[in-house]
């Protein structure tokens, strides 16, 4: 398993679907992954800091997690099929419970847990991005430093 870190997340064009962006720590792999306008305002609001007035959904689990006596030790995001992505939560009484990995990144942000992918997964989907690419990398944050969650909701 290498640990990742979440970059941010983005809308794709001209598909119009939000991908969250995860780097290796220690590594120039990123691994781009698709989740749903739901999840991606859900890990903003996370990296942004954004209290909403009453608990969302990942608020909620947090708190259920905490107050169950128990605290979310590790994310992982596990394997691939189909082009789908498929997560773990690692608790600490040892339990780990399957989850979708936009969810598992999105409480794992709100309860300041790591995240790591396994080494298969990387090799599968992730992008080597060499040292001279890093300049696009860089567009894509100051991007991230800019959008809102609002830039998530449906148009349609």
């Amino acid at each position: 398993m290498r640990e990742v870190d979440v970059i941010g997340v983005r809308v794709e064009m001209p598909s119009n679907q939000p991908i969250v962006l995860l780097r290796e720590v220690t590594g120039e792999r990123y691994l781009p992954i698709w989740i749903g306008a739901v999840e991606a305002t859900a890990i903003a609001f996370a990296q942004q800091g954004v209290v909403p007035p009453r608990p969302l959904t990942h608020d909620l689990l947090k708190s259920v997690i905490e107050e169950t006596g128990n605290e979310l030790t590790e994310v992982r995001i596990t394997h691939m099929a189909d082009g789908v992505f498929f997560a773990a939560l690692v608790l600490g009484s040892g339990v780990e419970v399957s989850a979708r990995p936009s969810d598992s990144i999105a409480l794992a942000l709100r309860t300041g847990s790591r995240i790591v992918c396994a080494e298969d997964v990387l090799d599968e989907a992730g992008l080597a991005v060499p040292e001279e690419q890093e300049d696009e990398v860089e567009k894509f944050r100051e991007f991230l430093d800019h959008v809102t969650p609002e830039d998530f909701e449906s148009k349609g």
